[in-house]
């Protein structure tokens, strides 16, 4: 008989347990901790080092194994210090599509004692131009796209040293090229860590227009990769995990990476777990359903993780059933909510692989309740439970904790989360309370901890796994000379999770082309804020007593005319 989910939970994270806790002080907060953690990001990238035989990185024709990649990652790291005079603290940013690179400056700057700072490779000049601005990174590695939108900023940034990877032909002007400038086979330079010095900086969107920095430790970003695996040795015990097959055949475990490294998804759960794992990882040039069938089955990949869209693009392309997809053991990811419709076809069709889903964001490394197997099967609209090292509590609008079934805002506590946004104090106040993190997320907790979202407090729209703030949205369609009135939400859509969408009142004889205003928005903002449903008023947008815009209104008229 297996245990319970309790029951394994106390085994596992016990005293004599794999993942036992301890308390600590982290950041002037007692917080439980994995007592076998590593102490440094540096040390959990040393265990790469016993793999250097091993495949890592399956990259279209490209393969290398861990070994290369720490080797690429030393000489970058001698390249940081000695060329460009990295230090312990500085930034560097790193701006360019998931090409095998990116892995290895990531591992080199944090093992050096820089900050990388992960900036969206979807960002247009100017949010490009904040980031580098707002982070004061010190070194910017960039690809070809990347590179050109930043090269009218460098008479700005006259600081800011660029190096361009996989950029063939001439250069601009101060600009180096990697190849040209790495110095292959040095070692990595020796620098002194501690476990809470800042690791990383991501960005996500801010309610008030700019980007915040969310800054993590090496603590924050092993806890999670720890809590992540913690869920999995449960998982195993209540008897969670498919079951291997006997008379069938057994593959070692292999991801494939389908979202941006970018994203704390790509880069912790699955970049990072790879590699403490000693999964292989498939990365694939761009999302491509046919292509992430054809590459599963070439690779026989056996974990899956992307947002709900892409489950639900595999299965809906035309020779789904044609593919081998008998590798997969879990199908799903997180980034937005998945309609049970989906849970069921994912449990359906795959043959062996079982539908998963988790609820994390940017400020918690990706780590929050997880659902996975004939547990989401029979909870299909709950985003699962939390394995000890994290405490969740319900609250009112006053932070009162709520009892237990009720709704109210959802606060995390444990050593997975930020310390707090770079250079912004006030929103870092406002965010994190006694160690409590404010998700902003309005939801319930069930008696057996399974976790419900109910409805979102800030004025948010969930798109295929992109945080778009409507504030910004709304700032940028403002801009804009014929416009008086401007109210961004989000609707439901069927691949996407939601859509951005917009009402808008033009001014006073004036007149406004929506196909203009999505073009005049995109050159301001990246294509995924861009309103792909604007519509046209002729009056005043409906009004609260307060003067707000009844924005649910709007979004269930026009919820109701798509459908």
């Amino acid at each position: 008989m297996s245990m319970t989910w309790d029951e394994a939970a106390a085994a596992i994270c016990g005293p004599e347990g794999p993942f036992a806790l301890v308390e600590e002080d982290v950041l002037g907060v007692p917080t439980k901790v994995f007592s076998t953690a590593p102490a440094t990001m540096k040390d959990l990238f040393g265990l790469a080092r016993l793999r250097a035989d091993q495949d890592f990185i399956v990259y279209e024709d490209e393969q290398y194994t861990f070994g290369d990649v720490m080797a690429q990652a030393d000489a970058i790291g001698a390249m940081l210090v000695e060329r460009y005079g990295v230090q312990k603290g500085d930034r560097v940013a790193i701006a360019m599509r998931n090409y095998p690179e990116w892995i290895s400056t990531y591992i080199a700057t944090i093992s050096v004692g820089g900050i990388a700072v992960l900036l969206n490779a979807w960002w247009t000049q100017d949010e490009l131009k904040y980031g580098l601005e707002h982070s004061g990174a010190a070194v910017l590695v960039a690809d070809r796209e990347r590179v050109e939108r930043a090269t009218p900023l460098l008479g700005g940034l006259p600081d800011l040293k660029v190096v361009a990877v996989r950029t063939p032909g001439d250069l601009p002007e101060g600009v180096d090229r990697f190849e040209d400038v790495l110095p292959v086979g040095a070692a990595l330079p020796e620098v002194e860590l501690h476990t809470d010095d800042d690791a990383t900086i991501l960005y996500t969107s801010g309610t008030t227009g700019n980007p915040k920095g969310a800054v993590s430790t090496h603590r924050a970003i092993i806890s999670a990769i720890l809590a992540f695996a913690c869920r999995a040795a449960i998982n195993r015990a209540v008897g969670a995990e498919p079951e291997e097959d006997a008379d069938g055949p057994s593959y070692p475990p292999c991801s494939i990476l389908t979202v941006p490294l970018f994203h704390v998804t790509g880069c912790v759960p699955v970049m990072i777990g790879s590699l403490l794992s000693g999964s292989k990882l498939v990365i694939m040039y761009k999302w491509d359903p046919g292509r992430a069938l054809e590459l599963i089955e070439r690779e026989r990949v056996t974990q899956f993780v992307g947002v709900p869209t892409m489950s639900w693009d595999m299965l809906e392309h035309p020779d789904f059933a044609r593919f081998d997809t008998s590798s997969l053991k879990a199908v799903g990811g997180g980034g937005a909510p998945a309609p049970p419709e989906l849970v069921k076809r994912i449990d359906g069709n795959f043959s062996k692989g079982r539908p998963t889903i988790g609820y994390g964001m940017t400020e918690t490394n990706a780590y929050g309740p997880g659902n996975s197997g004939d547990d989401y099967v029979s909870h299909p609209t709950s985003t699962g439970r939390v394995v000890p090292v994290v405490e969740m509590r319900v609250t009112d609008p006053d932070g009162n904790v709520l009892p237990q079934g009720e709704v109210g805002e959802i606060w995390f506590k444990g050593p997975h989360l930020i310390r707090g946004y770079w250079d912004n104090p006030e929103a870092t106040a406002e965010t994190i309370v006694d160690g409590w993190l404010r998700t902003g997320d309005i939801g319930r907790i069930d008696d057996e901890g399974f976790v419900y979202l109910v409805d979102r407090a800030k004025d948010m729209v969930l798109r295929g796994g992109e945080n778009v703030y409507c504030a910004e949205v709304e700032a940028a369609i403002y801009e804009h000379p014929a416009v008086y009135e401007a109210a961004v939400f989000g609707i439901p859509h069927e691949r996407l999770g939601e859509e951005v969408a917009a009402a808008v009142l033009p001014k006073e004889g004036m007149t406004i082309d929506v196909e203009e205003l999505q073009r005049f928005v995109g050159e301001r903002l990246a294509s995924f804020k861009v309103p792909s449903r604007i519509e046209i008023h002729s009056e005043s947008l409906p009004r609260n007593a307060a003067g707000k815009i009844l924005k649910r209104e709007l979004r269930d008229t026009m919820a109701g005319e798509s459908a």
